[in-house]
């Protein structure tokens, strides 16, 4: 059967699924940059290039921010993300490698829809709480599993990182599900972009100081990539992503990053787990599928209950009738 990709219901979860594409790649190429460049030079070079890209643009596309409290939440969303999210990360991918990192993302998901319990008074079900807490075991699991090697100077400390960031994506995601009944997709983009260029401007010295190199064209080709089509591509896609589509289904793609950033990991810079990090893996994975199969269980639940008590309504109302 063939997929109708014009079809406006498309529209969002093919833009959310290219943003996963990208984010899945950004692992390896990051970790290819950190590998020579200090985190917050690679990081102002990511932003900072998206910026220049999106900033003949901006006024057609991006619109002002009209309400005064919004901007305590906008504030809030580009801190998270791009600042404090990529910050975490850049230095965790110099501890870590890629494919971990990637692994620890997969908690993601979870970390969102428990946000939304606590803040959006969404409600979780123990099955969720259960999840998140084998998630987090494995994470625990595959940090504990790590030791030291050439693609991970550090991994305890790297995954520890990453999983600050992911908690800072999580915090984002709620915030934009928030303003994006408010502001367009890439107004928030905008917003994030030149945050974090004015965040991550020691960079900018630091990569004066420094230099780029013996290669300075292909990390320039590299940054390019992350700052143009990850850093704004697919930060635009998410956010259309996310203003179309409910939050928990939109997080829920997320669980597609880990698959890709090992593809990337193994095939750009050749790295592999061991045995006892993939049986971790298949920890975090088992919880993210444990509290998706208990939301599955809660509805089919919701479900009967409603079917029956429909059934046994219009029964009582034959026998008063009779």
């Amino acid at each position: 059967m063939e997929i109708d990709t014009s079809s406006p219901k498309m529209i969002p979860v093919l833009a959310v699924l290219g943003a996963v594409l990208l984010w899945g790649s950004a692992f390896a190429a990051m970790k290819h940059l950190v590998e020579t460049l200090n985190p917050w030079a690679v990081m102002w070079l990511r932003t900072g290039i998206a910026t220049l890209v999106l900033t003949p643009f901006t006024a057609r596309l991006a619109g002002p921010v009209t309400k005064g409290r919004d901007r305590i939440a906008l504030a809030l969303m580009a801190l998270f993300m791009p600042c404090l999210y990529f910050l975490f990360e850049s230095y965790a991918l110099t501890f870590t490698s890629a494919t971990q990192a990637g692994l620890v993302s997969a908690s993601l998901p979870i970390m969102v829809a428990v946000g939304a319990s606590i803040f959006f008074k969404e409600r979780t079900s123990l099955w969720g709480w259960l999840g998140l807490a084998l998630s987090i075991a494995g994470v625990a699991a595959l940090t504990l599993t790590g030791s030291p090697s050439p693609n991970a100077l550090n991994p305890a400390l790297g995954n520890m990182l990453e999983l600050l960031a992911m908690a800072c994506a999580a915090g984002y995601m709620l915030l934009v599900k928030r303003l994006s009944a408010s502001y367009g997709p890439w107004t928030l983009t905008a917003v994030q972009n030149a945050a974090g260029c004015l965040f991550f401007l020691p960079g900018l010295y630091m990569l004066l100081r420094d230099g780029m190199g013996e290669n300075p064209l292909g990390l320039l080709f590299v940054a390019g990539y992350l700052g143009a089509f990850v850093t704004l591509g697919a930060f635009g896609m998410y956010n259309v992503g996310m203003s179309r589509l409910p939050a928990g289904k939109a997080s829920a793609f997320i669980n597609l990053v880990p698959a890709v950033a090992a593809f990337f990991g193994w095939m750009v810079l050749g790295e592999t787990l061991t045995f006892t990090q993939m049986l971790a893996s298949g920890i975090i994975f088992a919880g993210v599928a444990l509290a998706q199969r208990g939301e599955h269980i809660r509805r089919d639940i919701h479900a009967l209950a409603a079917y029956f008590g429909h059934a046994w309504q219009k029964k009582a109302t034959v026998q008063v009738q009779k």
